[in-house]
C-alpha cells in the first residue's frame, strides 16, 4: 500500500486576522493552506508584494499555499457591463502575479450579487453544537415581506407562503433584523449591505437571464483561457450555494447538466471544477457519486462537508460523515482518481460545527477551529480506511 497516493490535506485560512492561527491549522494535520487576499478590494489587481507576504507567513509556519480562494469574479464581469474588459484585464494580472509566485490552483464561483446563502448562523443541533441552516420559509419571508421583490410569492409553494405568513406575523423586529442580517451576509464586498442595493442588482440580472450569465460565464472563461495556459493555472469554480435560483437570480453551476456544459463548451484543461459536496448536496435531485463520476477529469479541489435536508428542502449542514451526502462515495471516488494524478487533489473539511470551547469565540461562519479539526479527522480516517482496505 506504500505507492498509494493520499489527497492533500488543506484548511481555509483568513489570513492574519483570522482567529483561527496557522499553529492550530498544523495541530489539525493539514499541510495546505487555502487562503485569500481579502484586503484587496474586490476587482483591484492582487500586487505581487501582498502575495509574497501572505506566501512567506505560511511557508514560515511550516506549511504551503496550495490554493487560492478566491480570486473575486468582479460584478461588472458576471454582468458583462461596459467596464468587463477592463475588470477581466486586471484579474489576468492578478493570475499571473500569483502565478509567479508558484500559485496556480484557483478556486472562484460565479453567483450573482450573493456568495452564498443562510437564513440562521447558529442553529442549534442535538449535542449543543451549531450549525449553518438554509430554512426556505424564512428566505419567503425575508422575500416577500422584508425584501418584497414585485411577483416574489410565486416562486414558492403554496405551503412555504402559508408557513411564511405565519411565521412573519410571530415575529419581532430584532428577528426580522436578524434575518436580513443573516441573508445579506452573502454579498460580497464590492457592495453595499443594503436592501435597495440588492433590489438593483435583482432587476440588472432578470434582463441577463440565466441563458445570458452561461454565456457571460464562458464569455470570462474564453478572456482568461491565454493567461491561464500560459502560467499553468487551474481554474477551478465553486457550484452555486445553494444550488438552485433564489431572490429571482439565475444560478449556471447548480447540478450535473451544468458542470457537463462548463467542460464541454470550454474543453481547454485549466477550466476545472471546485467539487463541493455540501452546495451540490443541497439540490434534492443531484446525485453526487454520478456527478463526479462525469467531471472527476476537471476537479483539481474539494470542499468536503454535508447537509441534512428537510421535506420541503430547507438544510442544516450535519456531521462530515452523517447526511445526504454520500462522503464514502465521495471520497473513494476522489482517491481513485488522486491515484491518476501527478499532484496529489487538495481538499479541505468545508465549515464545521461550533462546538466545545469554540462555542462563545467570535469566529467566521462555519470556520470556527474545533469543528472542522473534527471533520479533517473524520475524512482523514475515511481516505486511510478506503485505502487500506
Amino acid at each position: 500500500m506504500e505507492n498509494k497516493k493520499y489527497l492533500e490535506q488543506t484548511w481555509r485560512w483568513y489570513g492574519p486576522n483570522d482567529p483561527v492561527t496557522l499553529q492550530d491549522v498544523k495541530q489539525a494535520g493539514a499541510t495546505g493552506i487555502v487562503s485569500a487576499l481579502h484586503h484587496i478590494p474586490h476587482g483591484e489587481v492582487w500586487p505581487l508584494e501582498d502575495i509574497q507576504e501572505r506566501k512567506r507567513i505560511i511557508e514560515e509556519a511550516g506549511l504551503t499555499w496550495s490554493v487560492v480562494e478566491s480570486v473575486p469574479v468582479h460584478e461588472a464581469i458576471k454582468t458583462r457591463s461596459a467596464e468587463a474588459g477592463e475588470y477581466i484585464e486586471r484579474y489576468k494580472k492578478s493570475l499571473e502575479n500569483l502565478a509567479a509566485c508558484g500559485i496556480k490552483t484557483i478556486c472562484y464561483n460565479f453567483m450573482p450579487v450573493l456568495d452564498w446563502t443562510r437564513t440562521q448562523l447558529d442553529l442549534i443541533m442535538k449535542d449543543g453544537s451549531k450549525a449553518l441552516y438554509f430554512d426556505w420559509i424564512d428566505l419567503a419571508i425575508f422575500d416577500i415581506y422584508i425584501l418584497k421583490r414585485e411577483d416574489a410569492a410565486q416562486d414558492y409553494s403554496d405551503e412555504i407562503q402559508q408557513l411564511a405568513q405565519e411565521r412573519f406575523a410571530g415575529m419581532s423586529e430584532a428577528d426580522k433584523t436578524d434575518l436580513q442580517f443573516n441573508v445579506l451576509m452573502g454579498i460580497p464586498g464590492e457592495a453595499d449591505l443594503s436592501l435597495e442595493s440588492l433590489q438593483q442588482s435583482i432587476d440588472i440580472y432578470k434582463n441577463i437571464g440565466r441563458e445570458g450569465l452561461k454565456q457571460n460565464l464562458l464569455y470570462f472563461l474564453g478572456a482568461i483561457a491565454d493567461t491561464c495556459e500560459a502560467n499553468g493555472i487551474k481554474m477551478t469554480i465553486h457550484p452555486d450555494d445553494p444550488p438552485y435560483a433564489i431572490l429571482g437570480l439565475p444560478r449556471v453551476v447548480s447540478n450535473e447538466e451544468d458542470l457537463v456544459y462548463l467542460i464541454t463548451e470550454q474543453p481547454k484543461s485549466f477550466n476545472g471544477i471546485c467539487f463541493c459536496t455540501g452546495s451540490l448536496g443541497a439540490g434534492p435531485k443531484n446525485n453526487l457519486p454520478q456527478i463526479l463520476n462525469k467531471v472527476k477529469h476537471r476537479v483539481y479541489f474539494a470542499h468536503l462537508r454535508n447537509v441534512k435536508r428537510d421535506a420541503i428542502g430547507s438544510f442544516y449542514e450535519a456531521d462530515h460523515l452523517d447526511g445526504d451526502v454520500d462522503m464514502y462515495a465521495i471520497v473513494k471516488g476522489l482517491s481513485a482518481e488522486n491515484q491518476t494524478r501527478e499532484v496529489a487533489i487538495p481538499f479541505r473539511p468545508d465549515h464545521g460545527h461550533q462546538m466545545l470551547d469554540d462555542i462563545n469565540k467570535v469566529t467566521n461562519p462555519g470556520y470556527s477551529a474545533i469543528g472542522r479539526l473534527r471533520g479533517l479527522a473524520e475524512l482523514r480516517g475515511l481516505e486511510l480506511g478506503i485505502i487500506r482496505s
